[in-house]
């Protein structure tokens, strides 16, 4: 059985740069971004599926700001299962990618799939949205092919799902499936190919706790020359920013080796314009704040913290400060020793020769969604990580490999036993 399906996967490459760059040159960019969302891709998609012969359920949550007021999201279960009853092993890839940046740092057209042939590790895929998330995407098709070519039925239920607007906080995507009675069960296993490393070693099973703090601060303009007769906004933000950068950092101090770097981190990032001259005292002063804590510190003990370090600075400056948050996010983790790392790293070592370890993550992904509600999930993938860069790329043999790997998971049966 295993045979059969990987001598499939590794005829499979015309189809991987078939599917690869069909998908690449029908942006799927999210509205806030500037772009329609993702149904022009969902409809190639669904029209790929249909000529395969998969079934498939369209889920659309409803956006206006979107082509048609709608961003949809794909469910496709594949045949049957030899036993209906049991957990569903789920692959959840996202549709959605972020747009090109700078055009110059490209060097080709980034909605068309160049190949290159330049390195020991085999071919390349160059476009925007072929490592993030097309390779996991692809790569799941390809495993859903390999077993319905063999007149394979695995033996428990296995879908694919196909997400919108992961790279904007998921609102009308997994946040919003999530939420629908009878889609998920509690005991499903997810794997979300959207993370990894060049080795396909690391298992991401925890991230921290997100927080995204936006700033104003507003005071008193003046002329730079009587500052009396003023309230300074940007040097009470500024007092602020530091405050909060220092004293979060020495009050939050925990460690955890399961994450990189292993302690949180406390960011001001963003900063806007506030006078046009340098002879005027500001008025009003705006930054943001990018917070990624351990699990162990709830976010409202954080907000707290934020509130009185706010006080206080109002208090010395004379100035008022609003916030709004945002991004705030908690995660819980998926147990090292649950049987989706198990199978995982059982598949990884039989495809790639390597041992996994589990790993936490400051970046925020999908899975937090999922684990919030007690669903075991787990962000693997083999890449280079070259996502929302110029010139991000897939290597070939990532793509195949990878589907390799979810060919051995969907044949695990999740109940601890080998069916392969």
């Amino acid at each position: 059985m295993q045979e059969k399906i990987f001598s499939y996967i590794d005829k499979a490459e015309v189809l991987a740069v078939e599917l690869e760059t069909e998908l690449c040159k029908r942006p799927a960019i999210a509205p806030q971004s500037g772009g329609e969302g993702e149904l022009e891709k969902a409809e190639y998609l669904e029209s790929w599926l249909t000529f395969q012969g998969f079934t498939f359920e369209r889920i659309n949550i409803a956006d206006g700001r979107a082509k048609n007021g709608l961003r949809p999201n794909i469910v496709v279960p594949l045949d049957p299962p030899a036993d209906s009853g049991g957990r569903c092993f789920w692959i959840m890839s996202h549709l959605d990618v972020v747009p090109p940046g700078a055009r110059t740092l490209w060097h080709s057209d980034p909605w068309t799939v160049v190949r290159k042939d330049d390195g020991p590790l085999g071919p390349r895929l160059i476009g925007r949205g072929v490592e993030d998330n097309q390779q996991g995407l692809v790569a799941s098709l390809i495993a859903a092919m390999a077993l319905k070519q063999g007149g394979i039925r695995p033996p428990l239920p296995v879908k694919l799902l196909f997400c919108a607007d992961e790279e904007c906080g998921s609102a009308y995507g997994i946040a919003e499936l999530v939420k629908r009675p009878g889609l998920f069960g509690q005991d499903d296993l997810v794997l979300i190919p959207d993370g990894g490393d060049s080795k396909g070693e690391t298992i991401e099973i925890a991230e921290k706790n997100l927080l995204w703090i936006e700033f104003t601060t507003r005071g008193k303009q003046a002329h730079g020359s009587r500052p009396d007769l003023g309230n300074n906004a940007h040097l009470a933000g500024a007092e602020l920013l530091l405050h909060l950068h220092y004293e979060l950092s020495e009050k939050f101090n925990g460690r955890d080796p399961l994450f990189e770097p292993d302690y949180s981190t406390i960011q001001p990032t963003k900063k806007t314009a506030n006078v046009p001259n340098i002879n005027t005292i500001p008025g009003e002063d705006y930054f943001c704040m990018d917070m990624r804590l351990l699990p162990q510190y709830p976010l409202q003990t954080v907000l707290a913290e934020v509130d009185r370090i706010k006080g206080e600075v109002e208090a010395k400056h004379g100035v008022s400060i609003g916030y709004t948050a945002s991004q705030q996010v908690e995660s819980k983790s998926t147990p090292a020793d649950s049987p989706l790392v198990a199978m995982l790293s059982k598949a990884v070592a039989k495809v790639y020769g390597v041992q996994c370890r589990p790993i936490g993550i400051g970046g925020g992904t999908v899975g937090s969604f999922l684990r919030n509600r007690g669903i075991h999930c787990a962000v693997w993938s083999r890449m280079d990580d070259t996502a929302h860069q110029p010139n991000e790329y897939a290597r070939i043999a990532n793509i195949l490999g990878d589907a390799k790997v979810m060919a051995l998971l969907m044949l695990e049966g999740q109940s601890g036993g080998s069916s392969y």
